[in-house]
């Protein structure tokens, strides 16, 4: 079945320099009946390349044991040397994973012919579901269209996230989508015009915030009930680019704390907490006090 919805990148609650599993627990609690699709850890929003080894498969191991089959999972596994991330999707695959999230090659820029041997390398090794994600601002290197159209033949790669950051590309292919493959953005700010133009649904770490409404437009437009979608759209969009004004998931650590949702907003470094001016327009937009 097609990827479809709202899919929440949650993150990693840190306190005292560890992970902080009683607020982790919290947050899948809390997520699991807001009507997501399913949930994302280990991602860019979960803070993945400040995680130990042993920290990756034991968040893993944590998502399951507190999920209790309520949502399906796909696993944020990627990185620049195509060996090490198909191990690290073949200690993922252990568990009862629908598939993983991997990002493209980022740093050593690769072609696309690297970048088209490095994805296929991965599903025929592990024969896992995979979500391609393509964010060519953090990792160097765009992943073009013509290449996901080849990707797209491999009946294990599924779906792409798309964070192209070319509003040009990303219409070109949603007008011309690859058959039985998801498209879904990780732009937060482009997922009403992304379900209207047909994409499947979301990536998106705003999500944690307001659920229910991003769910709702989801299931407005399904309904072909755009007009509705829009409504709701325009209570959602005012706050979105503030959780990105600073690096994400600062912002939405931050929100989740005021929330009760964390314990600490507390981020692993190079990663900050977020500015007081930030802290005040977050608190006005959200009525977080």
């Amino acid at each position: 079945m097609p990827i479809s919805g709202v899919w929440l990148p949650i993150i990693t609650p840190f306190i005292d320099g560890k992970i902080d599993y009683t607020s982790y627990k919290r947050l899948i609690d809390n997520y699991a009946d807001k009507g997501i699709s399913g949930l994302i850890p280990l991602g860019t929003t979960g803070e993945i390349p400040t995680l130990t080894d042993y920290e990756f498969e034991e968040m893993i191991e944590k998502t399951f044991e507190y999920n209790k089959g309520r949502l399906p999972v796909y696993v944020g596994v990627g990185g620049n040397y195509t060996a090490k991330v198909i191990n690290k999707a073949k200690i993922a695959k252990k568990y009862p994973i629908q598939g993983i999230l991997s990002v493209c090659p980022y740093y050593n820029r690769p072609s696309q012919e690297g970048i088209y041997r490095h994805f296929i390398s991965i599903a025929e090794e592990t024969g896992l579901n995979i979500i391609i994600y393509n964010i060519p601002y953090r990792t160097g290197t765009n992943i073009e269209n013509e290449t996901l159209y080849r990707l797209a033949e491999h009946k294990n790669i599924v779906g792409l996230k798309d964070s192209c950051g070319d509003i040009k590309q990303t219409m070109a292919l949603l007008l011309n989508p690859p058959e039985d493959f998801s498209i879904l953005t990780g732009e937060d700010i482009l997922f009403y015009l992304t379900l209207t133009l047909g994409g499947q649904g979301g990536i998106l770490a705003s999500s944690h915030l307001k659920t229910e409404l991003f769910v709702d437009v989801y299931n407005k437009v399904k309904e072909n009930n755009q007009y509705a979608a829009l409504e709701i759209w325009k209570q959602l969009y005012p706050f979105i680019p503030l959780l990105f004004k600073e690096p994400n998931p600062a912002p939405i650590k931050y929100c989740l704390k005021e929330l009760g949702l964390l314990d600490s907003d507390e981020l692993r470094l190079p990663l900050t907490q977020i500015s007081d001016p930030l802290k005040e327009n977050l608190d006005k937009v959200l009525k977080l006090k």
